[in-house]
């Protein structure tokens, strides 16, 4: 189940406060800049940093690669 438009609009890192990329594909929102993972369980996102995952170069290639990425944000 995805992230509907509205929480989209709403969403960013809870650390760095900025947007983030999600790829509903992979049920994760991505921040690249401190390439950590935050997983989307039944389209509620988990937004703790201690549940978040840190991303190896290779799955961040795939995920900025990813087609149905979407940026999160007020632009969502």
């Amino acid at each position: 189940m995805s992230l509907d438009a509205f929480v989209l609009g709403l969403l960013e890192d809870p650390i760095d406060h900025e947007r983030l990329l999600y790829v509903a594909s992979r049920e994760v929102l991505y921040n690249p800049r401190r390439r950590r993972a935050y997983e989307v369980r039944g389209a509620i996102p988990v937004m703790l940093d201690t549940e978040a995952r840190d991303v190896p170069a290779e799955e961040h290639e795939a995920l900025m690669a990813a087609p149905d990425g979407v940026w999160t944000g007020e632009d969502a």
